[in-house]
């Protein structure tokens, strides 16, 4: 694995913690202002909708999040990781397939584009 990976490795691992928390600093910090995301085959500006989705409620959104066939592919100054996600709450189950994009950005990692699907 090379160091670029296993830096990525350790943010996807803080970012699949963030989901349990849930924890908003983390998704504010590792989204680029500029991130776009695809959902449903339409891209977006979603940076606020994400954060917003992870603000904590009344009780945690997951009980367990488990992420599988993870690809991490090094470009340098970037990163592609590709993944499955496995979210179980109290009332389902279910299951996405995500891609996202990692630039190096004034000395720090970001998301810069990801889709999920």
């Amino acid at each position: 694995m090379s160091p670029v990976q296993s830096e990525i490795a350790g943010l996807e691992e803080q970012l699949r913690q963030a989901e349990l928390g849930p924890d908003p600093d983390f998704f504010q910090e590792a989204l680029a202002d500029d991130a776009v995301l695809v959902s449903d085959g339409i891209p977006t500006l979603a940076k606020e909708k994400v954060v917003e989705a992870h603000r904590p409620g009344k009780r945690p959104k997951f009980n367990s999040v488990e992420m599988s066939d993870m690809l991490i592919v090094d470009h340098g100054v970037a990163a592609v990781v590709t993944c499955q996600g496995t979210f179980h709450s109290d009332d389902a189950t279910f299951t996405l397939d995500f891609m996202r994009v990692w630039a190096k950005k004034n000395d720090r990692w970001q998301i810069v584009a990801g889709s999920i699907s």
